[in-house]
C-alpha cells in the first residue's frame, strides 16, 4: 500500500516597497491554515479462491471416507426425494417412496473400456447395481441385482430432467443370488460392444451392445425401491479398474 504524503502549506510574507526611506509596515499576526490529513486509501485485499478438490486418479477405489466432492445423484420415478449420505465408511441411500429409482455418478473422469466392482448390501426389497458409459445426452448402461434373486441389464435414457427410459437388454436369475438377501460384491464390465456381468466374482452374462452405441462416459451406481418401503442400500466400496 502507498504511503500517503502530506502537503505542507507555507505562509507567503509580502512586503511593500517604497521609493523613500521605507517604512515599517506592521504586520498582522496570521493564523496557520490546519492541513487536513489525506484521505486514508482502503487496502485493497486479493479475494481468495477456495480451492478445487484434487481428482482421484483415472483408476481408484473409493471407500466413502471423504467427502463426496465428485458424485452427483439423480432420481427418476417416486414421489419422495431419497437420501444419500457418506456415512461410516459407506454411501448409503435410503429410498422412503415405491418405484423410485437414483442414480449416483462419479463425474471426475470419462472411461471407454472400464471394470466397476462394488461391495453392496441391502434391505430385501428392491436393487442396486452399477452403471458404465454414462453420458448425460446419449444414454447409460446398467447392471442391478435384485432382492428378488433375479439381475437385469438396462439401456437408460433422459427423456427429460427426472423422466427416464429404461430398455431391458436382459433379465435372468442365479444361484450366486439369494431371494430376499442383497449382500454380494458385484461387477461390470464395459469393453468394446460388451456388458460383461460378474456376481461375487463369478461371470453371469455377456452381452453385445452394438446396437445402442454408447462409445465412453463416466462411472456409478444405482438403487431402486420396489412396492414395499422404504428401502436402504449400504455401498461398502467402488473399485475402477482396467480389467
Amino acid at each position: 500500500m502507498k504511503k500517503p504524503f502530506l502537503l505542507i502549506g507555507f505562509l507567503t510574507l509580502t512586503v511593500a516597497c517604497q521609493s523613500a526611506t521605507p517604512t515599517p509596515i506592521p504586520r498582522e499576526a496570521s493564523t496557520p491554515t490546519p492541513t487536513l490529513p489525506p484521505t486514508p486509501v482502503p487496502a485493497t485485499t486479493t479475494p481468495t479462491d477456495t480451492p478445487l478438490p484434487t481428482p482421484p486418479p483415472l483408476y481408484f477405489s473409493d471407500e466413502f471416507d471423504a467427502p463426496p466432492a465428485f458424485w452427483q445423484f439423480f432420481q427418476t420415478g417416486g414421489t419422495d426425494s431419497p437420501l444419500s449420505a457418506f456415512e461410516n465408511g459407506a454411501l448409503r441411500i435410503d429410498i422412503s417412496s415405491p418405484d423410485t429409482w437414483y442414480l449416483g455418478i462419479h463425474n471426475a473422469h470419462t472411461y471407454s473400456n472400464i471394470f466397476i466392482r462394488g461391495k453392496i448390501s441391502a434391505s430385501p426389497s428392491g436393487s442396486v447395481g452399477l452403471v458404465c458409459r454414462y453420458n448425460e445426452a446419449q444414454g447409460w448402461y446398467e447392471f442391478n441385482i435384485a432382492s428378488d434373486g433375479t439381475y437385469s441389464a438396462l439401456f437408460g435414457q433422459w427423456l427429460a430432467p427426472g423422466i427416464a427410459k429404461y430398455i431391458p437388454l436382459a433379465t435372468d436369475a442365479s444361484n450366486g443370488l439369494n431371494p430376499g438377501n442383497i449382500n454380494s460384491e458385484i461387477g461390470l464390465s464395459c469393453q468394446d460392444n460388451f456388458m460383461i456381468l460378474y456376481v461375487n466374482e463369478t461371470l453371469l452374462r455377456r452381452l453385445d451392445v452394438t446396437k445402442y452405441g454408447l462409445a465412453e462416459g463416466s462411472i456409478g451406481v444405482t438403487a431402486a425401491s420396489f412396492i414395499e418401503t422404504p428401502m436402504t442400500v449400504f455401498f461398502d466400496w467402488v473399485k475402477v479398474s482396467q480389467e
